[in-house]
């Protein structure tokens, strides 16, 4: 059944290294449906739209475990979905705060999303829509060959921010696990399956704050500041044969015999290309002894920048939302967990996802073997039946072919009988 909201952990319980020992791992929030029904009384569909997709519960066409696999699917084609969790409020201030869940685009995804939004408690799930203000949106997002990627979105002062980084998403058929580990010294980590694929600071990787430094307005390139490297030699003269024309008369041209020059004016030879036209003349270049580089525009501190150490933190975090579109439905959401403990996150990963990748595949690829043994069945049959079709209408064929035998000697029998009986007759 799903973690009651809060749930504590002894960090005794894991193997961790004693440095990265907190105080205690909290669990804030954990959803693995394996309640049966019992998810309907805690996830809330938004009415902000009467033509919202339906999320049903199913472990999909192939999994490890028909009933531990069991996540949110989509059900329905082109359609938008908007459905929504609350749990107990809690802000992450001083403490990372771990978001990781699993998806599986069984249907072979070819534009949809399949991530989470992370909310501030004061949500009206009823009315959650594409433009309610949400916290973090994390998760995979395809569309077509162009997009494939993980978003990071974080709310910073009302404004949303994306990440300035191309994470890549997988693509296949099978389930994946995402995770996002957000911490107090405004660093973050990204793993999917259990292996980062990105870290590094929040500053750096998102336009949360305007830059440091920025370029002195009052400063300008000195007017005698030279900064060409090379220069024309001013000693190197144009020689006095170099002047030719590009294109000259075809020395080899005649004029025909049968011009008129009264007829068709004087005859003046086709034009050619110039074998000793050189272009135009320009001195060669030497060092410029003036040269002082490249002029780099001094820089100052940004009034404007003012730094901040948390811009990780959120006062308020209590609802987490799938606030989607899918062209080809088919996705399963499942082992949803909301923890400040990367450890577990990590641990827990292990015992959902980890224990599912292989035993989905073995069932997919026995599905497929079982399909394509199918397939080769049908198409045995199908030239079988083809076959038959053949013979028999070879062998109606052959049996027309026979009667009409039969019918031709039968008419020439007739026809000896009848020349026997005419001179009888005429003897008669």
């Amino acid at each position: 059944s799903p973690f009651s909201p809060m749930t504590s952990l002894p960090l005794l319980l894991l193997a961790v290294s004693a440095a990265s020992v907190l105080a205690e791992s909290t669990v804030y929030w954990r959803e693995q449906f394996d309640d049966g029904d019992a998810w309907t009384s805690r996830w809330v569909e938004s009415k902000h739209k009467t033509d919202y997709g339906k999320f049903v519960l199913s472990a999909g066409k192939f999994y490890g475990d028909t009933e531990k696999d069991k996540g949110l699917q989509t059900s329905q084609d082109a359609r938008f979905f908007a459905m929504s969790s609350r749990f107990d409020d809690f802000s992450n201030k001083g403490q990372p705060l771990v978001i990781q869940f699993t998806v599986k685009h069984e249907q072979n995804i070819d534009c949809g999303g399949g991530y989470i939004k992370l909310f501030p408690s004061d949500l009206n799930q009823e009315d959650m829509h594409g433009d309610s203000t949400y916290n973090i949106m994390f998760g995979p997002d395809i569309c077509g060959p162009g997009t494939k990627k993980v978003h990071v979105i974080f709310n910073y002062k009302g404004k949303n921010h994306l990440i300035n980084k191309d994470i890549r998403c997988k693509d296949d058929e099978y389930t994946h696990l995402y995770t996002l580990i957000v911490n107090p010294d405004n660093t973050y980590e990204v793993k999917i399956d259990n292996k980062k694929v990105e870290s590094g600071s929040l500053e750096d990787d998102w336009d949360f704050l305007p830059p440091k430094k920025i370029k002195d307005p009052e400063a300008k390139k000195p007017e005698d500041w030279d900064d060409r490297e090379k220069i024309p030699d001013p000693d190197d003269k144009k020689p006095e044969d170099w002047d030719k024309p590009e294109n000259i008369p075809d020395p080899d041209a005649k004029k025909p015999d049968d011009w008129d020059d009264e007829m068709d004016g004087e005859w003046e030879p086709p034009m050619v290309t110039n074998p000793d036209y050189r272009g135009e003349w320009k001195p060669k270049e030497i060092d410029n002894p003036a040269y002082k580089g490249k002029w780099i525009h001094p820089e100052i501190d940004n009034p404007e920048y003012t730094a901040d150490s948390e811009i990780y933190k959120y006062d308020s975090i209590g609802v987490i939302g799938l606030d989607l579109w899918q062209v080809k439905s088919g996705t399963i959401f499942d082992n949803f967990l909301i923890t400040n403990d990367p450890n577990l996150a990590e641990e827990v990963g292990n015992e959902s996802w980890d224990k599912t990748r292989d035993a989905e595949k073995k069932m997919k690829e026995k599905q497929e073997e079982e399909e394509r043994k199918n397939r080769e069945e049908e198409d045995k049959k199908k030239r079988e039946d083809a076959k038959e079709a053949v013979d028999e209408e070879e062998e109606d064929e052959d049996e027309e072919e026979e009667e009409e035998r039969e019918e031709d000697e039968e008419e020439e029998e007739e026809d000896e009988e009848e020349g026997t009986e005419s001179p009888l007759k005429d003897e008669l």
